[in-house]
């Protein structure tokens, strides 16, 4: 029998591996597609009107769909395994196979494998080929930035892609390519140096060669400095003034599609691989402690002096220590009025420098951490992404498995709340990584700590078959830690086959009423317990269970009546809560730990409180319904005994 079950294993193995892949396929290509979609919105801006050849525009979203493929895998997992599991628990055939013996996991193995060999492959990717895409990419969309600007220039804010040129256009007729409202900055040499254009329109046409470009401007007006003159080293700054109706300005740029230097894209740190990325951390690391120590040190030799001082007086002031303040006080004292507001002046400038100064390295050293940091997500985020692979597989298969709904409606609302819960956590946590808000372990693994714990639960509750949907049961769950109560609702039998017990009922509500007159004589509920005792010590109350057994077998009895009245006082009888007055939890380890963290144990002892004030005030209702349901129930009972003994005779 063995060698049947293993090749009947094997076989539902195949079957399911079929029923995947051909989902995986199917929804990896949509994923894909739908990321270059979003992608491509940002560069869409780059490919609009720039004359591009179908090779570059190929060669543009081959490198983009190489660089998205790590990024599809997960996300195409998560939904092929949610189709594939919900379609066989949708047909009964994920019932099948479980009664034939086989458990969730069992019928999983198989997919375990594929998706760790997937996982490996989005890392292969990530290590050789998205570094080679990004560079690609990235050099191909530096060149489309570059590929004629006349057609990209915004409205309303400058424009600098022109070099040696800032151009502002309040507005574009994109149907004529007339420009209104020009302001051009030019500058040459120096700040001094520049030139300023005003124009009422103008239009912008690259010449046939590509390499220039062809202002020509309407009424307009030329302002220009004449710093470059020699003007005999006067302090004033001459300028002329041009007005002029028509005007024709030759631009130099390369307007023609040409690659750009790949030096500066390659130091990237998504341009490299792992091992790449490791070795240049070990360089960028020693560099960074080298420029620091060097700061460091410069800071420490930083020293103000005044040079309007004697030699005597300076070497004073700086041979003065912290601690000897009043000494440094007593020189400059003695110093004249000029010599004190020249020192001050002097040593104001000098701390302002030395301010400055810090300011500059201080951002240089954010920049050189940035890079060191940016290198370090790259290299987590290699096992992270891929790890994410294998978590996506155990929230979307046992999700499949317990909804068990298939197609492209559930899954695919499920798919996307999970990849944008991960898409948040992934993003933000990579950006507070990225700014050293966080450690970049904490920041590129706080999505894998949030979805793992959420792909065991629900592979547990999977293989269990537990409800993890249940909205009755989350409700009665918030009901019971929120101490809110529940009521009864008892109705008339339309059919009812044997009547009530109405003399043994009433008995056994006599009883409860005597049960629970000695249960509060002995049990003061209205006391504050000892958090001791509930904390730490076994508490279970089984007298208060009892009553409430008995009581709830006679309401069962009772409600196969035909009295409206009986029923109506059965309904006022309360539901109650036979444990939350003793202890929060059953389980003595929680009550422990509950006990131990101040906050929560606060929360569960006043809360137990409230449930024995509950109790109190349940148990007095409980005696006061039964004081007016029991005549009633004898009433019933007697009627019911006169009416057999009338029946007996005549049959007789």
């Amino acid at each position: 029998m063995q060698p049947v079950s293993m090749f009947r294993i094997k076989k539902l193995d195949i079957f399911i591996t079929k029923q995947f892949g051909l989902l995986f396929v199917g929804t990896f290509f949509i994923c894909l597609f739908v990321l270059m979609m979003q992608f491509l919105w940002r560069y869409v801006d780059e490919l609009i009107g720039k004359g591009l050849s179908l090779e570059i525009l190929a060669q543009f979203f081959w490198y983009m769909g190489l660089g998205l493929m790590p990024q599809a895998f997960p996300l195409a997992i998560l939904l092929s395994s949610l189709i594939a599991y919900g379609n066989l628990g949708e047909s009964s055939e994920l019932t099948a196979i479980k009664a034939a013996g086989i458990s969730l996991m069992q019928s999983m193995r198989s997919l375990i494998v594929i998706t760790s060999l997937i996982a490996c492959i989005s890392f292969f990717f990530q290590d050789v080929v998205v570094p080679h895409a990004n560079v690609q990419f990235s050099q191909l969309l530096i060149s489309m930035k570059q590929k004629s600007p006349e057609l990209e220039i915004p409205e309303g804010i400058f424009y600098d892609g022109i070099p040696g040129s800032n151009l502002y256009v309040e507005k574009k007729d994109l149907n004529t390519g007339h420009l209104y409202g020009i302001m051009i900055y030019r500058q040459s040499n120096s700040y001094e140096d520049q030139t300023i254009i005003l124009a009422d329109s103008g239009m912008l046409q690259s010449t046939a060669e590509k390499k220039h470009l062809l202002l020509t401007l309407w009424s307009g007006e030329w302002f220009e400095n004449m710093r470059s003159q020699d003007m005999g080293g006067t302090a004033e700054v001459p300028y002329r003034r041009e007005t002029f109706a028509h005007k024709t300005i030759l631009l130099d740029f390369d307007g023609d599609f040409n690659l750009a230097d790949m030096a500066g894209i390659a130091g990237d740190a998504k341009a490299k691989n792992l091992s790449k990325i490791l070795t240049d951390l070990d360089s960028i690391r020693q560099s960074n402690d080298s420029i620091g120590r060097s700061f460091y040190k410069e800071a420490c030799n930083y020293t103000i002096f005044a040079n309007d001082l004697s030699a005597k007086d300076s070497t004073r002031l700086l041979s003065v220590k912290a601690e000897e303040r009043p000494v440094m006080d007593s020189i400059f004292a003695k110093l004249s009025q000029d010599q004190q507001r020249e020192v001050t002046r002097t040593a104001a400038r000098q701390a302002q420098n030395a301010a400055n100064d810090l300011s500059f390295k201080k951002d240089y050293a954010d920049h050189i951490h940035r890079n060191e940091r940016s290198h370090l997500i790259e290299a987590i985020g290699k096992f992270t992404l891929a790890l994410s692979c294998v978590i996506f597989f155990f929230i979307g298969a046992p999700l499949g498995a317990i909804i068990r709904k298939g197609g492209l409606g559930v899954p695919v609302i499920i798919s996307v709340l999970v990849f944008i819960v991960y898409y948040i956590f992934e993003n933000s946590g990579m950006r507070m990584a990225r700014d050293d808000n966080w450690t970049v372990w904490f920041g590129k693994s706080i999505s894998t700590m949030v979805l793992a714990p959420l792909a065991i639960f629900f592979t547990y509750k999977a293989n269990r078959d537990s409800t993890v949907f249940n909205i009755d049961a989350y409700k009665a769950l918030m009901m019971r830690m929120l101490g809110l109560r529940t009521h009864r609702n008892i109705t008339r039998k339309e059919v009812i086959i044997e009547d009530p017990k109405y003399l043994l009922d009433a008995d056994m509500l006599t009883n409860i009423n005597k049960d629970i007159d000695r249960y509060s004589k002995q049990h003061k509920l209205l006391r504050w317990p000892n958090p001791i005792n509930v904390f730490f010590r076994p508490g279970d109350d089984h007298d208060i269970e009892h009553i409430y057994h008995v009581l709830e077998v006679a309401i069962e009895d009772l409600s196969f009546t035909r009295n409206n009245h009986v029923l109506l006082l059965l309904n006022e009888l309360p539901i109650i809560a036979t444990h939350a007055h003793t202890r929060p939890f059953e389980r003595k380890w929680l009550n422990i730990v509950t006990g131990l963290f101040l906050p929560t144990g606060l929360f569960f002892y006043f809360r137990m409180i409230r449930f024995r004030v509950r109790l109190y005030k349940d148990l007095q209702n409980i005696i006061r319904i039964n004081q007016e349901l029991i005549p009633k129930v004898i009433e019933l009972g007697d009627i019911k005994a006169e009416a057999k003994m009338y029946v007996e005779p005549t049959s007789n």
